[in-house]
């Protein structure tokens, strides 16, 4: 079969992805993507987890047998150096050994005082200005994307540019040709601005990189720039799409929400069962097998594709109770909305204190704040490979 993509309800599985995982007669199916390449589908929430910590299943997306939720992704390799997300052992570990200081607890910790700044500069402007407002461009989109340039150094001048061209790339339904002249421009975008740091070593993120690689021997420019192009799109888009989610389904739960307004020191717990629930990158956990391997007893070659439906295995029985109903109290963090393993997400901890610090904030001070239009008339991102809401109108 092949498999269908499409959300049909915004926080549940495709019921196709339902039914792999819960057929007792095949434990991984085979499927065919989108993009043609067949793969095996793996639903379950432990053997997705197994995968993930196997080194005989590769991250390289570069990789032929690699299973793409898009038609000619092949078209865009080689206008990048490899990314750290499609590396793996042993160049995956010195790679994200060189950044991951920038994300630590300690470090996210400092950033608070900034984030809170931002958060409260633009609910100031949504207060001070007409309704209603459409909460995706007043503070889901620009609050990380303010955050992810100061921390990189790119100029939120340019803010437009970027996330107009990631539009291009997570669209499933964008061509191939498409695709690459996004990424070309990007990629273009962000040589001249690494170019710009070697020269002058600002105390950024990407300036204490060039810093650090001069110390270690010479500067390399072209992972630089596919460092800033992975950091500048991961940072934005999920966390302003997990900003608009969750702010429309504790809107769509009044009396989950009133709990956490009551007691803020729930909201963590209310994030991670939003990060759950949602499960908005459904397909990133994907790899491609580098050798002959065993999945819960199925052999799988070297060369074939695995695809982790990821929002499936989050909604699994077997580990979380009633999984399919929100509950902002359940507490559990053993979910893989960050994925698992060696390639766990590296800003994790950014998009939990950014998600916090918005949630509490917003209802806080708008305690009346409600959606401008029905639940049904809304425009989820069907269409995205990252999913979210291309506009949420509210009111008070």
């Amino acid at each position: 079969m092949t498999l269908p993509i499409k959300r049909v309800c915004p926080h549940l599985p495709n019921p196709e992805h339902v039914r792999l995982r819960d057929e007792e007669s095949e434990r991984l199916p085979r499927v065919i993507m989108p993009s043609g390449v067949p793969a095996w589908a793996l639903t379950r929430h432990e053997d997705i987890r197994a995968m993930l910590t196997d080194p005989r299943f590769s991250s390289d997306r570069t990789d032929p047998g690699f299973p793409t939720t898009v038609k000619n992704a092949q078209q865009s390799v080689g206008i990048l150096k490899k990314m750290m997300i499609s590396m793996d052992s042993p160049e995956h570990g010195p790679a994200r050994r060189a950044v991951i200081s920038e994300f630590t607890v300690k470090r996210m910790a400092s950033l608070k005082p900034r984030i809170q700044q931002i958060v409260d500069e633009h609910i100031d402007a949504m207060l001070a200005g007409p309704r209603p407002v459409d909460l995706v461009q007043a503070l889901s989109l620009p609050v990380p994307s303010l955050v992810i340039c100061e921390l990189l150094g790119v100029p939120y001048a340019d803010h437009e540019f970027f996330q107009e061209r990631t539009k291009v790339m997570v669209n499933r339904e964008s061509s191939g040709e498409r695709r690459r002249t996004a990424i070309q421009e990007l990629a273009s975008y962000l040589h001249d601005l690494v170019t710009e740091k070697e020269r002058d070593e600002p105390d950024d993120l990407l300036g204490r990189q060039i810093r650090k690689q001069r110390e270690d021997g010479e500067v390399d420019h072209e992972d630089l720039v596919s460092l800033a192009f992975l950091l500048l799109l991961a940072g934005h888009e999920t966390t302003a799409n997990m900003i608009s989610l969750g702010t429309y389904s504790l809107l769509e739960n009044p009396e989950q929400l009133a709990s956490i307004k009551a007691d803020p020191t729930k909201t963590p717990d209310a994030v991670e069962e939003l990060l759950r629930y949602f499960t908005i990158v459904d397909f990133a956990l994907s790899r491609v097998a580098r050798e002959d391997a065993e999945i819960a007893g199925v052999k799988i070659k070297a060369g074939e594709g695995v695809v982790a439906l990821s929002h499936t295995a989050n909604h699994d029985p077997e580990v979380f109770d009633d999984p399919d109903t929100l509950n902002l109290e359940r507490g559990a963090r053993h979910h893989v909305a960050f994925g698992f393993g060696p390639h766990q997400c590296l800003g994790q901890n950014l998009a939990r204190m950014e998600l916090q610090i918005v949630f509490d904030t917003l209802f806080a001070r708008i305690p009346g704040l409600k959606l401008a239009e029905p639940a049904d008339k809304l425009p989820f991102k069907d269409d995205a490979n990252i999913y979210g809401l291309y506009q949420l109108p509210v009111t008070w």
